[in-house]
């Protein structure tokens, strides 16, 4: 056994993994090393009978994404044809944290069985046969078209687009078993709670600490400065807290001024936060309307990803026809004059007025913020992406909303600004 592990490494072992393996070959220890069934702990085992989603929602360094790894793996080399959807919150997660990553599917593969990974396709084979695909969820209608058997979806509380992205998952896993394994740290977006909520769906939580043998030991005593702490109790203890902390929204603020149907509306503005470059960010594009009893009124989220300059000007015409918007008011430090060339481009006649932002997003929206608190701004209908993003947005500067950046928020902030609060907002304005 000597030649199998290291001395260090013989140090590290749980003592009765050491006693056990101690007089095996350096073969068989490095057999024994892939075999999940016999490391994982009760708690990392998967469900048994009939099911359709499995959620494991946990505290960092618990196992989330070997548990995920080790599912996927196990599937692909029993049955040779099975064709597997893996899903992160960007192509580049899935390749970093899942496939690459020190848990991900190659880092669990026995010697003999290694699927062959081509990152320029973003596939993954077996020597059996079974075949994964990578999709992201920032482009979620790229889960359209492809069919699969099982599906393992990475971090799903920082997905933007969380719930389209979900269903078109779901429905992709039109072949045999139709399972989707959903690993994420607790995060209280509107996926998460959907899913915690649903009696079908079957649940595994826990905590950092029951990982403690596989993980440094410096590392819990750095922890222990996030005791008691919202952050501690999220990302270590797996709570799913639903109220970031000093969030400039709540739950209950956005559900108090949620509304069925608007009232006569006297002007219509769209918000526009274009994406610094094409392919990244979403574009947030949001209608709001001033209604004659002088309150604002969000009609329609409309935001994009993963357009094109063009195609998220065609988003935003669009949207300014549907709601026969009087102007649009778009940022402008992101792209200078091209926004409006853009905007103009795809509707002559669209009025586009920039905005120039001299303050971070988050002091952008605290006036706005006041205005929910005061009863003047409403939601006509539900927009759960838009409403995790201002739930997310913090007192101070902080983020802790899906995605990475407030996108569809800060199209809100603009437009409610233009309609509501004119010269005494937040943005310095030029109009073209």
């Amino acid at each position: 056994m000597a030649a199998a592990y290291s001395q260090a490494e013989q140090a590290a072992l749980d003592p009765r993994w050491r006693d056990c393996i101690s007089g095996l070959s350096e073969i068989d220890a490095r057999v024994l090393e892939k075999h999940w069934p016999w490391w994982r702990r009760p708690d990392q085992t998967p469900p048994s009978g009939e099911w359709r989603a499995w959620l494991v929602m946990a505290g960092r360094g618990f196992g989330k994404t070997r548990m995920g790894a080790e599912w996927v793996r196990a599937q692909a080399e029993r049955n040779p044809k099975l064709r597997i959807a893996l899903v992160g919150a960007t192509q580049e997660d899935v390749r970093r944290v899942m496939i690459e990553g020190e848990s991900g599917l190659l880092a669990v593969a026995g010697w003999q069985r290694r699927p062959s990974w081509e990152p320029s396709i973003g596939r993954l084979k077996w020597p059996g046969g079974a075949q994964a695909e990578v999709f992201a969820a920032s482009e979620p209608d790229k889960l359209r078209g492809p069919q699969h058997h099982i599906a393992w979806a990475d971090e799903i509380g920082k997905w933007a687009n969380g719930e389209d992205t979900w269903d078109n998952l779901l429905m992709s896993l039109r072949m045999g078993k139709a399972q989707v394994v959903a690993t994420t740290t607790p995060r209280p977006v509107a996926l998460v709670r959907r899913l915690v909520a649903d009696a079908s769906v079957i649940k595994t939580c826990g905590a950092t600490m029951v990982n403690r043998a596989n993980l440094a030991r410096g590392f819990f005593d750095a922890m222990g400065i996030y005791a008691g702490t919202r952050l501690g109790r999220q990302e270590l203890h797996g709570e799913l807290l639903d109220d970031v902390p000093d969030a400039l929204w709540t739950r209950d603020m956005v559900e108090r001024a949620r509304i069925g149907a608007a009232p006569e509306l006297v002007r219509v503005v769209i918000g526009v936060d274009p994406p610094a470059s094409a392919g990244g960010d979403a574009c947030g594009i949001v209608a709001v309307g001033l209604g004659r009893d002088r309150r604002g009124y969000v009609l329609e989220d409309a935001s994009v990803h993963g357009a094109s300059p063009e195609g998220w000007a065609r988003a935003v015409a669009a949207c300014a026809a549907r709601h026969r918007a009087e102007r649009v008011v778009a940022e402008k430090n992101q792209g200078g004059d091209m926004v409006a060339s853009v905007l103009r481009g795809a509707d002559s006649g669209l009025p586009v007025t920039l905005v120039h932002a001299t303050r971070g997003k988050v002091s952008r929206a605290e006036p706005v913020a006041l205005l929910y608190e005061a009863g003047r701004a409403w939601h006509v209908g539900g927009f759960s992406a838009l409403e995790d993003e201002l739930c997310g947005l913090q007192a101070g500067g902080g983020y802790e909303g899906p995605g990475r950046s407030p996108d569809r928020a800060d199209a809100l902030v603009w437009a409610m600004t233009e309609l509501m609060l004119g010269k005494r907002g937040a943005a310095r304005v030029t109009l073209l």
